[in-house]
């Protein structure tokens, strides 16, 4: 058991720019608008518990079908590439259902702890030690709670252009994470 502050602050910043809670903003809004209230407490926990999950269980689910983290990792790199190009060039590649709750189905999962978050959580395993990467998940999901809770009064004071430029600044932060996860572990699949 290894912590490491700068392990914890990129592998923070590289979940927060893949969760993309601010440019989730408008989403959130919407839904709340839809459903009413928003469990914000309930959504935190349970992504936060679908996310460690996954990062203790989810290299042996890969191994039971006969594929190395390496393997996941490269297939993630292209994950985190194209949710880059959706950020930055304001596309929709792939489209999830909307719910009838919020809370859980599509705040929980998959908006917080979706395909990008899953893959990324087991990239950075194959780079970074687990307990730093449990603390990233941490801070993060203290984060998505405060964004959930104050959601409002973040979009009026940002307005549309203030969560369009974040979203895009985070687009370019996690096209180069991509890139350099990419290149960090395509060597090991040939050799």
């Amino acid at each position: 058991m290894e912590i490491n502050f700068k392990e914890i602050m990129t592998a923070t910043m590289i979940l927060f720019a893949v969760i993309d809670i601010i440019g989730s903003i408008p989403i959130i809004v919407n839904l709340r608008n839809k459903v009413g209230h928003i469990e914000s407490e309930k959504a935190s926990i349970v992504a936060c518990f679908i996310m460690i999950s996954f990062l203790f269980v989810g290299e042996e689910i890969l191994n039971l079908i006969g594929i190395d983290v390496k393997s996941f990792a490269v297939a993630g790199a292209f994950v985190l590439f194209f949710l880059a190009l959706e950020m930055i060039l304001g596309i929709t590649l792939y489209k999830d259902e909307e719910s009838e709750t919020a809370s859980i189905v599509p705040i929980a999962f998959p908006l917080i702890a979706g395909a990008g978050s899953m893959t990324t959580l087991l990239s950075l395993k194959a780079e970074f030690h687990t307990i730093n990467i449990i603390f990233a998940i941490i801070l993060n999901i203290l984060i998505v709670y405060g964004v959930l809770k104050i959601s409002p009064r973040i979009e009026k004071a940002l307005g549309k252009n203030g969560i369009g430029i974040i979203r895009k600044v985070f687009g370019v932060i996690l096209l180069a994470i991509a890139v350099k996860l990419f290149a960090a572990n395509v060597k090991g699949l040939f050799i």
